[in-house]
């Protein structure tokens, strides 16, 4: 991870998202089984290619097969 990291604000409900699932929680499958394109993740409308990381309040988020998975702290200063 680099500091190129997009650092975006919380999820809108109102908006389109993919589900953030925790680190713990990677090898479930529901939340993949329901996203809408494997592919992509969607954080407030905004569509983001697989592999893609950003962060988001205290959380570093990574695109992994349609959800969010918490990657790590979002402080950049205090990794």
């Amino acid at each position: 991870m680099s500091n190129s990291i997009r650092t975006l604000g919380p999820q809108d409900p109102e908006l389109r998202n993919s589900p953030i699932i925790g680190e713990m929680d990677e090898d479930r499958e529901f939340p993949r089984q329901n996203a809408p394109n494997p592919a992509r993740c969607y954080f407030n409308d905004q569509v983001y290619e697989d592999g893609t990381f950003i962060r988001s309040g205290s959380m570093t988020l990574k695109c992994s097969s349609g959800v969010w998975i918490e990657s790590g702290p979002g402080d950049p200063d205090n990794p």
